[in-house]
Order: structure tokens, then C-alpha cells, then sequence
């Protein structure tokens, strides 16, 4: 263990200090793009656990979901458990390691894949390089790289580790699934276009096996710009304009809605219909614990509308 540890780390710091040389190995390589075996746990009808709802050290010891919510998940009919498995607000690479190797086990003996995902501050490339990298140790069938943080101010400099970590990571796992899961381009694009202008969207593609966009209907529904509270107008868009900027007409995309909390049959079955529409690869909600349980029933349909 301590080794393994060891060496995720030792190749951070070479992928730290070779982005800051300008030197990253692959950066002049051209990949041949998503490869459709990897992509598999991508698709179908997925669910999400943050920290917060799985972790002992992040609820004092008193996570509200465990192995019996696997089971629950995998009971109605969710194909992935998407987890995530650090925090830039705890410096542990792996959070609960020995808890969270029990729920991936837990998953897989109930034919569920698990894909771990972490949020990158993108502030230090050795530090992001090192938690997205050590999930992999924990058995994972993926890495999901949440692209959000605005932590790093300057765009240029966050764009530039964005690809110098998913080059490395890509190098050093070359045949673990890796999906992006960015902000939708609705708002990027339209919306709040200072959020992360000239996003890197086919280069980051050439690295990726698929793209999971957080198209949060309910908080247009809240906020700002209500008429894109639809969850069909506000999904299916963000799956075509997805396609469109990254110039891959089928790229492989699997969309998040929601939230949970608040969300009703209707909304789900509305997000089903754009994800068949939009030949998008599954869909899921973010998250489980906030997901009333008759919204489940109608995502199945995602599960058998997948594209093969």
C-alpha cells in the first residue's frame, strides 16, 4: 500500500514539474480519441454520492448513505455508482479507504461498475494529479474529473493544468475510462460566459472517453433565466452544443440532472425523453440522497435506451 502510494505521488511530482517546464509528456501526441470498451461504464442510468453523503469524516461519523444503499440503487436498477473519493478540504488522497473499498466491492457483487470522481482546484497540479490518480487503487472501473473550480482566477493558467492533469493521467492510465464532467455549455457559452471562456472543449476531447455535462434544470427554475428550468430543453441542449464544440457529432455523452431534491416523476421522465432524443449513452441525477424514490422507476427508462 505504501508503495503504491508512493509512486502515485512520485509521478505527480514529475507531472508537476514537467507542466511547469512546458515540457508534459504526450503534449504533442494526438490520441485517437474516446475508445468505446473504455467509455462502458458511462453509460446507462447512473447515481451520485458526494462526500458528504457516504464519508464518516465528513458527516462525524454518521453518513446517511452506506452498503445498504447500494444495494437500494442496485435494487432499482442503477447500472453506476459515481463516487466521490477526496476533497480539496481534507488532504487525504482517498477519504475512508477502507469503507470506501467495502462500497466498491459491495457494488461490484451486485453487477454495478463505480466511476470515483474529485474536483480539482486546479491550483496545484501535483496535488490534483495525485487524488484523481489514487481512486484507480481502490478498484474503480473510472475516473470522473469534475470541471468547475474557479479557485485558480487566472483562465489561461486553469485552462493550461485542466490539460496538463488529463494528459498525465491519461499516460499513466492509459486504459482506465476517464470522463469529463464539466458545467454545461448552456451557461459557459450563454448564460455566464466569464464563469470559463475559450474552454478547451476538442482538445480535451482527444483525452476523454466521455462527457457527463451538470445540466441543473431546478436552479434556472430558482434563479436566473427561468425559461431554462425546462429539464427536456435544458438536457438535450446541453448534449447537442456539447457535440457541437468539441466537433464529434457522436461523442459519447451522459448527462446529470437535476437536483434530486424537489425533483417529480414528470421532470424525470421528461430528461429520459432528451437523453433518447439526444442518442446520449444514459443519464443520471445528482444525488441519491435527495432523489425521491419514485423518480427511479421512471430514469429506468435510461437503462434500456442506451446507446450501444
Amino acid at each position: 500500500m505504501l508503495r503504491r502510494r508512493a509512486i502515485v505521488l512520485f509521478a505527480a511530482f514529475v507531472a508537476a514539474s514537467l507542466a511547469l517546464a512546458g515540457c508534459l509528456p504526450g503534449a504533442g501526441r494526438t490520441f485517437n480519441g474516446p475508445d468505446p470498451v473504455r467509455g462502458i461504464p458511462f453509460k446507462g442510468l447512473g447515481a451520485w454520492w458526494d462526500v458528504w453523503d457516504w464519508s464518516p469524516t465528513f458527516t462525524n461519523g454518521s453518513p446517511a448513505l452506506g452498503l445498504t444503499s447500494v444495494d437500494r440503487l442496485a435494487n432499482s436498477g442503477v447500472q453506476t455508482l459515481y463516487i466521490q473519493t477526496a476533497s480539496y478540504r481534507n488532504p487525504a488522497n482517498v477519504l475512508d479507504e477502507a469503507l470506501l473499498r467495502r462500497i466498491v466491492n459491495r457494488a461490484h457483487s451486485r453487477g454495478m461498475k463505480v466511476v470515483g470522481w474529485y474536483l480539482p482546484q486546479f491550483l496545484d497540479t501535483k496535488t490534483d494529479i495525485a487524488r484523481l490518480s489514487a481512486m484507480v487503487g481502490v478498484g474503480v472501473d473510472g475516473i470522473g474529473i469534475d470541471i468547475e473550480s474557479t479557485d485558480n482566477p487566472n483562465v489561461a493558467d486553469r485552462t493550461d493544468k485542466l490539460l496538463a492533469e488529463v494528459r498525465f493521467l491519461r499516460l499513466l492510465h492509459p486504459d482506465v475510462p476517464m470522463a469529463a464532467i464539466p458545467v454545461t455549455p448552456v451557461i459557459w457559452e450563454e448564460l455566464n460566459r466569464s464563469w470559463w471562456p475559450n474552454f478547451p472543449y476538442r482538445e480535451l476531447a482527444k483525452y476523454v472517453d466521455a462527457w457527463m455535462p451538470m445540466a441543473y434544470w431546478s436552479y434556472r427554475r430558482a434563479g436566473s433565466f427561468p425559461e431554462w428550468g425546462d429539464p427536456y430543453r435544458y438536457t438535450y441542449e446541453s448534449v447537442v452544443r456539447l457535440r457541437i464544440l468539441t466537433g464529434r457529432p457522436n461523442l459519447p455523452v451522459h448527462p446529470i440532472g437535476g437536483e434530486g431534491a424537489g425533483m417529480t416523476p414528470n421532470d424525470a421522465a421528461l430528461m429520459a425523453r432528451a437523453v433518447a432524443d439526444s442518442r446520449s449513452i444514459g443519464g443520471s441525477v445528482y444525488d441519491d440522497r435527495t432523489t425521491p424514490p419514485d423518480v427511479y422507476p421512471v430514469l429506468g427508462y435510461l437503462r434500456r435506451a442506451q446507446v450501444k
